[in-house]
């Protein structure tokens, strides 16, 4: 189930390879998004059939379905649902972006405006109610118009009713029965029932991963690759060896393809994880637990120092760290790759995967070290406004003319003059009188 070796041989074990599987799927993707953007929701249905062992017969989730969901989701549930929804929306609010204008210089004006993406997709994928939440929540806090969904359909043919209720607390405004790649096309193209988008924004599976990068090469924006999922645990001696492999298991409930790291400078800690693993009994461990069995998935690497711990998990930038060491914020300052970072005895993932609030739609495979975690900014546009008077292009002109006739810009340069000639420095209000 899991490997333990020194941090140095790491590499040798294809520690780093999170990436090649998104490159095997990639011809069958590809396929995928030709047929439902030529086909619509013929491919669609065909594509449900083949992949979830449902015949669709509406695509689209009906009034009386989610009417079905708010009854069959019991009060102590929705409960739940609300006190998360309130505080992903609390916590979302603070990354409201207000428009601004403020005086540079004298005559000089420079401000912007934020505007929210029309139309946008988000992929919830099968039994993941929270992530509904996470998506939906900051899109309409935003100012978002129109909030697709996209989420696979159970054996009955149905989204299960607790993402359904999420989905409509939340702020969506469409939901539709469809998953996998498929989905992730229809959103991008649009077919006879689903919308096309602005931009899709939600995890997947590889294949859903792979969809996204491929739409976005069609000019579709996507928020980031969002994969199987992962954590990495920098632990000391004093850490509590239960609690990291509690939170290595829980990860593995993610599917065979999630990976659970913890990176120590301590044998003892080594050993003791290594042997909570081994014996650990109960809900989520032994052949119950998903991916159990993919030892290469999951590791223990015993590091000569936390100097080398961290140099490590800054290399790796993984989607979930959680820092147990005797200073954390010693070492979280240090940080510099990582989706959400967990600090503490008492913040695991779990938390964050639920109910503090942050959002944990998370890039993976790596990509926390070029973006950031879903936000309000992912949903918005950024304009940037400029105003000056006469007087302040004046004290400018120089500068401006110089440099566009060094970039061999004449046009530009003469673009300011003009304004300091007789002939164009009076503003045309209205028609002149033909005297």
């Amino acid at each position: 189930m899991i490997k333990k070796l020194k941090l140095s041989e790491g590499a040798e074990t294809g520690i780093f390879d999170r990436r090649p599987a998104l490159l095997s799927v990639m011809p069958t993707v590809r396929e995928i998004i030709t047929r439902v953007k030529n086909e619509g929701d013929d491919a669609l249905r065909d594509y449900t059939l083949q992949f979830d062992s449902v015949h669709l017969n509406e695509i689209e989730v009906s009034e009386e379905e989610k009417e079905a969901a708010r009854t069959r989701v019991d009060s102590a549930m929705k409960l739940c649902i609300e006190e998360a929804l309130n505080r992903i929306r609390n916590f979302h609010l603070r990354q409201k972006r207000v428009a601004w204008m403020e005086k540079f210089s004298d005559g000089v004006y420079i401000g912007e405006l934020y505007r929210p993406f029309e139309t946008i997709g988000a992929y919830v994928p099968a039994g993941y109610f929270s992530t509904a939440l996470m998506c939906i929540s900051p899109a309409e806090i935003a100012g978002v118009r129109d909030i697709i969904v996209c989420s696979p359909p159970g054996k009955d043919g149905n989204i299960d009713p607790l993402t359904l209720y999420a989905a409509e607390r939340a702020g969506a405004t469409r939901i539709f029965k469809v998953g996998g790649a498929q989905a992730i096309a229809a959103l991008a193209f649009g077919t006879e029932t689903i919308p096309k988008v602005e931009k899709i924004v939600g995890p997947g599976n590889v294949y859903v991963t792979a969809a996204k990068m491929l739409i976005r090469e069609q000019g579709v924006e996507i928020d980031f690759p969002a994969g199987p999922s992962e954590i990495m645990v920098i632990a000391d001696a004093g850490a509590n060896p239960g609690f990291i492999a509690a939170d290595m298991l829980a990860q593995t409930e993610h599917g065979s393809k999630s990976r659970a790291i913890l990176l120590t400078d301590s044998t003892r800690i080594a050993d003791a994880v290594e042997h909570e693993i081994g014996t650990a009994t109960g809900p989520g461990t032994g052949t119950d637990t998903a991916g159990a069995g993919e030892e290469s998935q999951n590791w223990i690497l015993l590091a000569s120092s936390m100097e080398e711990c961290i140099e490590f998990a800054n290399t790796y930038a993984p989607e979930h760290l959680e820092i147990m060491v005797r200073n954390p914020l010693e070492v979280l300052k240090r940080i510099k790759n990582a989706g959400s970072v967990f600090i503490g005895d008492y913040s695991p993932v779990a938390a964050g995967d639920y109910a503090t609030g942050a959002n944990h739609v998370l890039p993976t495979a790596g990509y926390a070290s070029i973006f950031s975690g879903l936000d309000v900014a992912h949903f918005l546009h950024r304009i940037t406004v400029q105003h000056l008077d006469k007087t302040a292009l004046a004290r400018l002109r120089d500068v401006i003319v110089q440099l566009a006739r060094a970039e061999g810009m004449k046009r530009h340069a003469h673009s300011i003059e003009v304004r300091f000639q007789a002939s164009g420095s009076t503003r045309i209000t209205g028609e002149q009188s033909p005297k």
